[in-house]
């Protein structure tokens, strides 16, 4: 490698001494050199001195104007030589260059877990660290990415720029658009290997494992309950917290869920767009859509490892699950006793209803 100046020497060679002499004064990151660190500086001020003069979008770096003017040019220097796709950046080829290698060269020493691309592995290393750089400017949650954040911002702007070309329905990111134009293909390019159902998207398939594992990572610190998805677990927290901040603007109903309000609203609109194919009944939400389909297929999605039975929903499921786990969590206030479902809860009230008549 030929270096033209003494100061381009001593800034290569802290690539072998690993030195790092210039700390950001806002997070303690800490570079090799004064351009970098200037770099870095602006993800904490928001500077950004580089325009396009396409579109007067403005960006913190040189490169990234460079860069970003290719999507008006349509450039796309950098080519593949074994399909022949065309990339914007270098970073991107060699990105790309992986899928024909199956080079995994970033290693988790925590976890064993190889990934193809430096972002990802930077990313999930946050989640044996704990760290969550990315900060709301408006509500202050951190994230863990970059995106992670930039898809957040989107809640408070309402923005939507992924757009579907069969419904023109929109979504704040685009790994919502990819699983959403499923619907219209039919696609479900997940497959589980031990029941051999499909699924259009892979966080519905990673939670669909956990039936056949029993695997519950989320945990309630206040009452130990746990649970197989961290959105289920999201919101079980409001039980504790008492939070409802989705509010109907018709009746000023407030709801701890936004899917809650969403069905709520079609009380007032009388709107049931879910219609079953073969009988015709229409439904508010999906999941009674849903579950009103197995009259026809007859299908039992849910199996006891336990002792093989098998149902229809997931809340008979659950219940029968307390009779191997003994479990009885509705607990009558007035005589201490103890229900496994909330049926037999509610038969029990009616006694104390009847014993104040």
């Amino acid at each position: 490698m030929l270096i033209c100046t003494s100061t381009g020497l001593i800034i290569h060679q802290r690539i072998h001494t690993g030195e790092k002499p210039y700390r950001c004064s806002k997070c303690e990151k800490s570079f090799a050199d004064r351009s970098t660190c200037a770099k870095h500086l602006r993800i904490h001020t928001g500077e950004k001195p580089y325009k396009c003069p396409e579109c007067g979008k403005c960006f913190s770096t040189k490169a990234e104007v460079v860069i970003h003017q290719r999507i008006h040019t349509g450039e796309k220097p950098y080519k593949c030589t074994e399909c022949a796709k065309c990339f914007a950046q270098h970073s991107q080829l060699k990105s790309h260059q992986r899928i024909h290698t199956g080079e995994k060269p970033y290693q988790c020493l925590d976890c064993g877990k190889n990934f193809a691309h430096q972002s990802p592995f930077v990313n999930h290393r946050r989640y044996h660290t704990g760290e969550k750089p990315y900060k709301c400017s408006e509500c202050e949650k951190c994230f863990v990415g970059l995106s992670g954040l930039r898809s957040h911002q989107r809640v408070h702007t309402g923005e939507k720029p992924y757009k579907c070309v069969e419904c023109e329905k929109c979504f704040a990111a685009r790994s919502s658009l990819v699983s959403h134009r499923r619907l219209h293909t039919g696609e479900k390019p997940f497959q589980c290997l031990e029941c051999g159902k499909c699924f259009s998207d892979s966080s519905t398939f990673v939670k669909h494992k956990r039936v056949h594992s029993g695997e519950k990572p989320y945990r309630c610190s206040q009452c130990g309950k746990c649970f197989a998805g961290h959105s289920a677990y999201a919101q079980h927290l409001r039980v504790h917290t008492g939070d409802k901040p989705y509010k109907c603007l018709e009746c000023g109903k407030c709801f701890p869920y936004s899917s809650d309000l969403v069905r709520h609203k079609r009380v007032h609109t009388g709107e049931k767009p879910y219609k079953c194919l073969e009988c015709g009944k229409c439904f508010t939400n999906t999941s009674g859509y849903v579950n009103h389909l197995r009259v026809h297929t007859g299908e039992k999605p849910y199996k006891c490892l336990e002792c093989d039975k098998c149902f229809a929903y997931s809340s008979g499921f659950t219940t029968h699950q307390r009779i191997h786990t003994g479990e009885k969590p509705y607990k009558c206030s007035k005589c201490k006793r103890c229900f496994a479902d909330r049926s037999a809860f509610s038969r029990h009230l009616k006694i104390h209803e009847r014993e104040k008549k």
